[in-house]
């Protein structure tokens, strides 16, 4: 928990401090589905997200889509910049989005003016482990608890709590889902059902409210229980 709160304070201060130099930091708008960056393109940039949404994804020599991460309102992404100039995935708006653009040698001088070295270590590491637990999940679990595990950690991330429970702050369709656990769009659609009728979700045109976080992390632990006990 402590490490956790030392990267939201660690977001906190640096978004604010880019949000003071946006006079002399640019500022663009991206339409939705227009991107970003691409991979191999070189950009030394990191990205703060003002409004909207964007994912970013790798595609394989074969042509198959991951969806490897998303991005909302006060994010920051592209960090890997700072140390490979060669971008490794495209990053996508998914959504009429406004960034403000930070070139690397600006935000090395922010970091140290505003003594934040040691929270980006932290802000990195964080994201790190979070991708670690993202690529066991794709490695041990069957395509239904991926989803699971993945709207889990979604709702971590983005959730917005109120009375019926959770919602992702971040509008899905079911094949950026797809792209996401490794399966495909009709997969994800009858996962869904599945998790309505058992009452662990509600979902609407994109936008998915967890209706008990507890109760659908036991779900995945009940089903991990049955699969490996064969």
């Amino acid at each position: 928990m402590n490490q956790l709160q030392d990267v939201l304070n660690f977001t906190d201060r640096i978004v604010d401090r880019i949000r003071s130099d946006d006079r002399i930091l640019p500022t663009v708008t991206v339409s939705r589905g227009d991107h970003i960056y691409n991979c191999t393109e070189r950009d030394r940039s990191v990205y703060l997200i003002k409004s909207g949404q964007v994912k970013t994804v790798m595609v394989t020599s074969s042509g198959k889509r991951c969806l490897l991460d998303l991005y909302i309102t006060g994010d920051i992404f592209g960090e890997l910049c700072m140390t490979d100039p060669c971008r490794v995935e495209t990053a996508i708006a998914m959504a009429d989005t406004e960034i403000t653009k930070i070139p690397r040698r600006r935000l090395l001088t922010i970091l140290e003016e505003e003594d934040l070295f040691e929270g980006f270590a932290e802000h990195l590491t964080s994201r790190l482990s979070e991708q670690q637990r993202i690529i066991v999940n794709l490695v041990t679990m069957e395509s239904e608890l991926r989803l699971a595990a993945r709207l889990l950690q979604l709702s971590h991330r983005f959730g917005q709590i109120h009375q019926s429970g959770s919602t992702i702050g971040a509008r899905l369709t079911q094949e950026e889902l797809a792209e996401m656990v490794g399966t495909t769009r009709s997969r994800v659609g009858f996962f869904l059902k599945r998790f309505r009728e058992a009452g662990l979700l509600e979902s609407s045109r994109g936008w998915i409210t967890i209706r008990n976080e507890a109760s659908l992390a036991d779900y995945i632990d009940e089903r991990m229980g049955l699969s490996t006990a064969f």
